[in-house]
């Protein structure tokens, strides 16, 4: 087998671990097959051996590569698990807004039954600075106040975990959703585009009402998808 070759100083570990995935989906290194020693992957590469251990380290992470203790590393898989934002990342905006969608119906449903006097006042803040931003021409800026209503509907929940998820969903929403405003020019008639929905949405939660929370959520986020399914 040839050499590895040196690398290049920096960054090292994200280099090793690209040098060692390559030979390992090349086949060079089957699946079952013990890795060479640190010490050898280290001298092939150029580096350290704690760089090398902590290339290794993120190929487990990916589930190409398995520590046994006492035997050695070994290569268990050619093709690597992605992790959740990876693929949110590779997803189209649609595919993922329509799982946004099913989790803040549910959301809403929630934040309707378990809304605090706090909540109420975030929701206030935020549907206030939507429409101050629906008033200037920054898209983005809008973007950011629409998706801050949502923040604060899905936080009014006080369930951690659509939290979480919710926040998993932004970096992969917002630039679409940002080109989508560009794209249609959907605030060239209507500034403050779509206020009336969240409006309606806000007013559900405040009002404790479960159904019309749900409802508006639903209704807000399906015209959202359908201009996102015909861009």
């Amino acid at each position: 087998m040839s050499s590895l070759g040196p690398l290049r100083p920096s960054p090292l570990v994200e280099q090793a671990a690209s040098h060692l995935r390559v030979r390992i989906t090349e086949g060079h290194w089957p699946v079952g097959t013990k890795l060479p020693g640190e010490t050898t992957l280290a001298r092939e590469l150029g580096v350290g051996r704690s760089t090398v251990r902590e290339a290794v380290r993120t190929l487990a992470t990916l589930g190409l590569l398995r520590s046994r203790q006492g035997a050695g590393v070994f290569v268990v898989a050619t093709d690597a698990v992605e992790d959740w934002p990876v693929r949110l990342r590779r997803a189209s905006v649609a595919d993922v807004y329509e799982v946004r969608m099913l989790i803040e119906v549910q959301a809403a449903r929630l934040a309707a039954r378990r809304r605090t006097d706090e909540d109420l006042a975030a929701l206030d803040a935020a549907l206030t600075a939507r429409l101050a931003a629906g008033a200037g021409t920054d898209d983005a800026r809008f973007v950011d106040a629409d998706i801050a209503v949502h923040r604060a509907v899905v936080a009014a929940a006080h369930n951690p975990v659509l939290s979480d998820l919710f926040a998993e969903f932004v970096p992969a929403l917002r630039q679409g959703l940002i080109d989508l405003v560009e794209l249609l020019g959907l605030r060239r008639e209507d500034p403050r585009h779509g206020h009336a929905g969240h409006r309606a949405l806000v007013a559900a939660v405040v009002a404790g009402d479960a159904d019309s929370a749900a409802r508006a959520a639903q209704e807000e986020l399906e015209g959202t998808l359908a201009r996102l399914r015909t861009a």
